[in-house]
């Protein structure tokens, strides 16, 4: 296949129907880029055709099941005929569940948030990074989470998903380094998204609690990646003392901590 001729850069975003995906797709776009787009679900087309609407970029979308093997290679396959280099990657999707470990939560949905957050999260960066070293250039940005700082009772795979994805982060920017190749770790607090309703998390204290603008964590985490940071707390200020406060508290007070907001019924 030819290489189309185009001088705007290509951006691949996960997890880009909605929430904090859809709105990363919109900051790239508005900045020029054109993109390849995926989630799981149907709303991956009406968001595609959003982001052509109101920015104008060629926008390709793929919906593919990434807690998936055959769809994270059917997303690499998409990437590939494009016949284009990824001049930036976000790799964004991702799930949680919330309830007890034991007796609360089902064995099919933490495998599956693992297979999501953790496996997929590997397999696309194994496929799309070596290009990105070859040619000596490229921006990554890993979704990882205020919560990769904390033992998440209540939502205990979830949080420690999170905390593979940034440690794995932190160590491809250390690998990558001097390779022309940024790596960029988004930590976002508790979003207005889907996820908390995804997460059956609507009765908890955080499920009800004020939440950030997924479009400020967006604005937040495209400049970072623009300028190459090595992680960015992204929305409230809230958010960002969490973050600071993360590395002093002792991990017993911040497990308890969390248990009081992601406990059900501790909304009500």
């Amino acid at each position: 296949m030819s290489t189309p001729t185009t001088e705007r850069p290509l951006a691949l975003v996960t997890g880009a129907s909605s929430g904090i995906g859809f709105e990363l797709a919109g900051q790239f776009a508005r900045h020029g880029y054109d993109l390849v787009v995926a989630a799981e679900d149907d709303g991956i087309e009406a968001a595609a055709e959003s982001l052509r609407r109101d920015h104008g970029p060629r926008v390709e979308p793929v919906r593919a099941d990434l807690a998936s093997y055959d769809g994270v290679e059917a997303l690499a396959a998409a990437v590939a005929a494009t016949g284009r280099p990824v001049d930036a990657l976000a790799l964004n999707a991702g799930r949680g569940a919330g309830g007890d470990f034991v007796g609360g939560t089902d064995l099919r949905d933490e495998l599956d948030i693992v297979d999501l957050n953790v496996r997929s999260t590997v397999h696309l960066a194994k496929r799309l990074l070596p290009g990105m070293v070859d040619r000596g250039q490229g921006r990554v940005l890993f979704t990882s989470s205020i919560a990769s700082t904390m033992p998440g009772s209540f939502q205990a795979v979830y949080n420690a998903s999170k905390s593979f994805v940034q440690s794995f982060a932190e160590a491809l920017r250390n690998e990558l380094k001097d390779t022309g190749v940024t790596v960029t770790s988004l930590m976002p607090g508790p979003t207005d998204t889907e996820f908390f309703a995804r997460a059956h998390m609507q009765d908890t204290k955080v499920g009800q609690g004020k939440k950030d603008d997924p479009r400020e964590v967006a604005e937040d985490a495209f400049e970072a990646l623009m300028k190459g940071d090595e992680k960015v707390a992204a929305g409230s200020l809230i958010n960002k003392v969490q973050t600071v406060a993360g590395k002093i508290v002792p991990d017993r007070l911040k497990a308890e901590q969390h248990r009081r907001m992601a406990e059900p019924g501790s909304g009500e």
